[in-house]
């Protein structure tokens, strides 16, 4: 049974260790394990995911059968839902988790009245088509320098809501 449970900052040390291995065996093949434990440290440590709660993000702790699952964060922007992080372990992808998931972002866009759920994915990244698949589009690719030489090439992300 899946369950989404929002997080609170004292969970955020738990998201830390959730993200670990995860960004460990999906990113590395993709930007190198150098770049992932940068981006480990300064966007999902402890303080960083504190940090974000601080700045109106909110998570989400993903359980599938009373074991953590993954995790999902999501901004309010205006009228768009920004989905920041959408992590599933390697365990658990290929059940039909990731679409209730977002099912779960979509209603949660909706009932915040916003019209657009947004988010970006690195250009190299399988779950790009996956996003396809899940009616998101792409806008634009984008570059982003994140500090020491790192770049973040990205597709930027939308899927318009229904209700909307």
């Amino acid at each position: 049974m899946l369950k989404i449970i929002p997080a609170k900052t004292s969970d955020s040390n738990h998201i830390a260790e959730i993200a670990k291995p995860i960004w460990r065996e999906h990113y590395t093949p993709i930007i190198g394990a150098d770049q992932v434990e940068y981006m480990l440290k300064n966007f999902q440590s402890q303080l960083a995911v504190e940090k974000q709660m601080n700045e109106g993000y909110s998570y989400f702790i993903i359980q599938f059968d009373n074991s953590t699952a993954g995790y999902m964060s999501v901004q309010q922007r205006e009228n768009t839902l920004f989905l920041s992080k959408f992590y599933l372990s390697n365990l658990y992808r290929g059940q039909g988790l990731a679409r209730k998931m977002l099912d779960y972002i979509e209603a949660l866009g909706c009932q915040l009245g916003c019209e657009i759920i947004e988010l970006t994915v690195n250009k190299y990244n399988p779950a790009y088509h996956i996003y396809l698949k899940m009616g998101f589009v792409s806008i634009e690719s984008i570059q982003i320098d994140i500090g020491e030489g790192y770049i973040m090439d990205d597709y930027r992300m939308q899927k318009v809501l229904a209700d909307n």
